[in-house]
């Protein structure tokens, strides 16, 4: 490489210390030689901040104070963040080995793209891989057809888009990400790296786990007045498995398409 693009990682904490340990040291065992990690945490009670504490001659910033959630917490990261490439990672989730030199590659040879996304591993409490995502290239329509179709977890953006689309929508709490990669998507060319980059934990504390109506919610609210008919949602679910064809997953497509129709999923996964 010529040379290594400053990236920031924002992690929002509170009350995850189970989990935000090997958060931390997924970000700091990438061994990126141009990195700024922030943590925001939100006043933990459980132990969250004597492990910061442990790793913070090795932090740009950190602080733990009283918040308004999550998106509160990710965009106090943002306004301080100073890196070329931005994302934010749970407390409770991780990155895999080589996911900053694998970004700055890409980050070299797409010169013009705003947003440039990985492939996603579920995995349980102790780490243990339960099945991998893959993705293609998002884009607005297909956010508008499919849903997520791109997580936090393996997803980094220029930082100079955010004065053309502001930060977090903080009047969301559940859908704000989901919010946000529209605007992202709207406004950026997008690149897909068929490469591991992030793991999503699953376990029963997590929000995903115990507020699905709120966010089924928030996401009639982020939708209303877009919404796409259903015949224009199966064209962005059949681009989606051909490009992963084109991109080699055939294996993927087929456990995908047995998956479902074993009805064990909603979608093609």
């Amino acid at each position: 490489m010529n040379n290594y693009p400053k990236i920031t990682i924002v992690t929002p904490s509170f009350n995850q210390a189970q989990f935000l340990e090997r958060t931390i040291n997924s970000v700091l065992d990438q061994h990126y030689p141009n990195l700024e990690y922030i943590i925001i945490d939100g006043g933990s009670t459980d132990g969250s901040v004597d492990i910061i504490r442990g790793y913070e001659k090795k932090l740009a910033y950190w602080v733990s104070e009283p918040d308004q959630g999550q998106t509160d917490a990710i965009n106090k990261g943002l306004r301080i963040a100073t890196g070329e490439w931005i994302t934010w990672q749970n407390s409770d989730d991780i990155f895999y080995p080589n996911a900053f030199h694998e970004l700055a590659l890409a980050a070299e040879k797409h010169t013009k793209a705003g947003l440039i996304i990985g492939n996603m591993m579920l995995i349980d409490e102790n780490n243990k891989p339960l099945r991998d995502i893959c993705y293609v290239k998002p884009s607005y329509k297909s956010l508008l057809a499919e849903g997520m179709v791109l997580t936090n977890q393996s997803a980094f953006w220029r930082r100079s888009l955010h004065e053309k689309i502001g930060l977090m929508d903080e009047n969301l709490n559940y859908g704000f990400d989901y919010e946000w990669f529209l605007r992202l998507t709207k406004n950026a060319r997008c690149v897909h790296v068929n490469r591991q980059w992030g793991g999503f934990r699953l376990h029963s504390d997590a929000k995903t786990s115990l507020n699905q109506q709120d966010f089924d919610n928030e996401y009639k609210l982020i939708l209303a007045g877009r919404i796409m008919p259903n015949w224009q949602k199966k064209l962005y679910k059949l681009r989606r498995i051909l490009m992963m064809l084109a991109q080699g997953n055939i294996r993927y497509v087929l456990r995908g398409l047995v998956r479902h129709a074993r009805g064990q999923g909603h979608d093609l996964y």
